[in-house]
């Protein structure tokens, strides 16, 4: 444990003090962690079996490393984490500007100040969350924004030559010497700029223009790369490739249950909306499965993929529908409906690359057929027959009302109790979910799921307009067409 308390340079030698690198720092904090059995990236669900795993391999071998992966597969998140292995605080020269080790200076001006103060030079100690940077890697950024260049204004001030090393104003890869630095979408970065990168990679030194200048700088470095980058935007170029020790694909949540986790954790739902409106499970694992759909859907572009924040927003979305009905209506409370995902479109919409067929389809008309498909899913989980198994009984008696022209209205903004007698109107609905064995709070979620996914078999007819879903027999407008 470091004492902040020491302020000098002597004081530190006294204490026993043994300066590390940054590498050296994760791997042995890592260690203990692992030992300990403790959680090392708090937050991060689904990839404890992958892509963890790899990333502290990559950790112990003292690698840096390029997160691989598509949009929303929390790459930024686990090299923000990162920081949390470094020690809690770290002695620096005061005063230095690239964070100089007091034991083991690497600039002029931490070398030269040692040299005319001895053990009386002053430090500093830096807390671990100072050791972190982060830079949005886009076409415009030059090598002088990374690595540095010569500052005039400084040389005539001080009345430096420009062969004087102080002139130089250094970059944001030097001023994180002994920290994390991260560079996120690294394809963006102009081929020359990235050529800059190899001497810091490989030999841990930079160049400035023309100086012979060798700053030995110890910095753990992590990227992060979309694979849709190397056809849409650049790529990154295959020497600097080679320089980075570990590459470790990301990915989307292998099962639904995974995906229910991470949205829920992350969406942004007030505690006043959690106390005031109950949200189904059910509902919860159809909007994961509107995700999955869509990474499989044929109007949606496979190689941009679908965040995981198409799922976050959505929630969010879904339970402020359920709450602005809840308003409307003068209630106090309230539970979620299938009727509440038609407020999630725009959730979705600009979550999507589509292809050509989706374009021509249009975002709106994809977002409810991603809608159609998953509660079609859903349906078939509770309700489907399995090979060798009879169908629900119910559904014919469910099927018979209809056929003799009846039809069921659910609007949107129905309160609960018009909701739930209009449900219970319908002869052998509620028997056909209580064959499904549902605890009493799912009763009516899956009552009106049952109604959706019939209408996606092409049992029932459902018709939408504005804020009113219709039901009805998809034969009864057929047949009246003929009589008229």
């Amino acid at each position: 444990m470091a004492d902040t308390n020491i302020k000098t340079l002597g004081e530190l030698k006294k204490s026993g003090y043994t300066p590390k690198t940054i590498k050296e720092e994760l791997r042995s904090n890592l260690i203990v962690k692992l030992k300990n059995k403790e959680k090392i990236f708090e937050g991060i669900l689904g990839y404890d079996d992958t892509v963890i795993p790899d990333i502290e391999r990559a950790i112990l071998s003292g690698h840096n490393i390029l997160l691989l992966g598509l949009r929303g597969q929390a790459k930024t998140r686990i090299a923000r984490l990162m920081v949390h292995l470094l020690d809690e605080y770290i002695p620096i020269i005061k005063g230095n500007e690239l964070n100089d080790d007091p034991l083991n200076p690497i600039t002029r001006h931490g070398v030269q100040t040692i040299n005319e103060h001895g053990d009386n030079t002053s430090i500093e100690w830096i807390h671990r969350d100072e050791r972190y940077v982060e830079k949005l890697a886009t076409p415009d950024v030059s090598i002088a924004d990374l690595i540095g260049d010569v500052d005039p204004i400084k040389a005539a001030t001080l009345k430096l030559p420009y062969s004087d090393q102080r002139v130089i104003h250094f970059g944001l890869i030097p001023r994180s010497h002994r920290s994390l630095f991260v560079v996120n979408e690294l394809p963006d970065l102009q081929p020359r700029i990235q050529v800059s990168l190899f001497n810091i990679l490989q030999e841990g030194d930079l160049q400035i223009r023309g100086f012979k200048l060798r700053l030995p700088l110890d910095i753990q470095f992590v990227f992060t790369a979309n694979p849709e980058d190397y056809t849409n935007r650049g790529s990154i170029i295959t020497p600097l490739k080679d320089r980075i020790e570990s590459q470790i694909l990301t990915h989307y949540p292998v099962d639904v249950e995974e995906s229910m986790s991470i949205t829920f954790q992350e969406a942004n739902i007030l505690p006043e909306q959690k106390e005031k409106i109950s949200i189904s499970d059910i509902h919860r694992e159809l909007i994961e499965m509107i995700s999955f759909t869509a990474r499989e859907s044929e109007f949606v572009d496979e190689k941009s993929g679908v965040s995981a924040r198409l799922s976050i927003t959505a929630l969010e979305r879904f339970v402020s529908s359920a709450e602005r009905r809840m308003i409307v209506n003068g209630e106090s409370k309230t539970d979620t409906r299938i009727g509440d995902l038609w407020g999630i479109i725009p959730a979705i919409t600009g979550k999507l690359e589509l292809v050509y067929e989706g374009e021509q389809e249009g975002p709106e008309n994809v977002a409810l057929h991603l809608m159609s498909e998953a509660i079609n899913e859903m349906y078939l989980s509770f309700f489907g027959a399995e090979d060798g198994e009879d169908e629900n009984k119910y559904i014919s008696a469910v099927k018979a009302w209809f056929e003799d022209g009846n039809i069921l209205d659910l609007n949107n903004y129905d309160d609960d109790a018009t909701y739930k007698k209009k449900l219970n109107s319908v002869p052998g609905l509620k028997k056909m979910v209580m064959e499904a064995e549902p605890d009493d709070h799912e009763i009516l979620p899956l009552m009106e799921l049952a109604l959706h996914g019939l209408s996606e078999q092409q049992v029932l007819s459902k018709t939408l307009l504005n804020d009113k879903i219709t039901f009805s027999d998809p034969f009864k407008g057929m047949f009246d067409d003929l009589e008229n």
